[in-house]
């Protein structure tokens, strides 16, 4: 799991190196607040490929598309992490962190 994480993260910072970042923000809580407007808007374009809209005809789920709105999410997400100076192995130990923390809420009755 570690290595595919890595591997992400690399192929990330490769298209980091790639793009043109003139209007991309300079501090990191810039930084941040724009990600986190990419994320919503590709979270948007992602619930579109469902039938949300109880008062539409309901149309045949596209999991192509969707797929491809989860992954324009993950590039997102992981620049977020690259941002805050995350690396696979805190991404998996907060998640870790995390998991345990929403475990116990259920057996709480959160």
């Amino acid at each position: 799991m570690a290595d595919t994480l890595d591997e992400i993260f690399g192929l990330q910072k490769s298209l980091e190196k790639a793009m043109n970042l003139e209007r991309y923000p300079k501090e990191t809580q810039g930084k941040i607040s724009a990600l986190c407007t990419a994320i919503i808007h590709e979270a948007v374009e992602l619930q579109r490929t469902t039938n949300w809209k109880w008062w539409k005809k309901p149309a045949e789920f596209d999991e192509a598309a969707a797929r491809e709105e989860l992954i324009d999410i993950w590039h997102f997400v992981v620049q977020a992490s690259l941002e805050l100076g995350m690396t696979p192995a805190d991404i998996l130990n907060e998640y870790r962190k995390k998991h345990h923390i929403n475990r116990q809420r259920q057996l709480d009755g959160y």
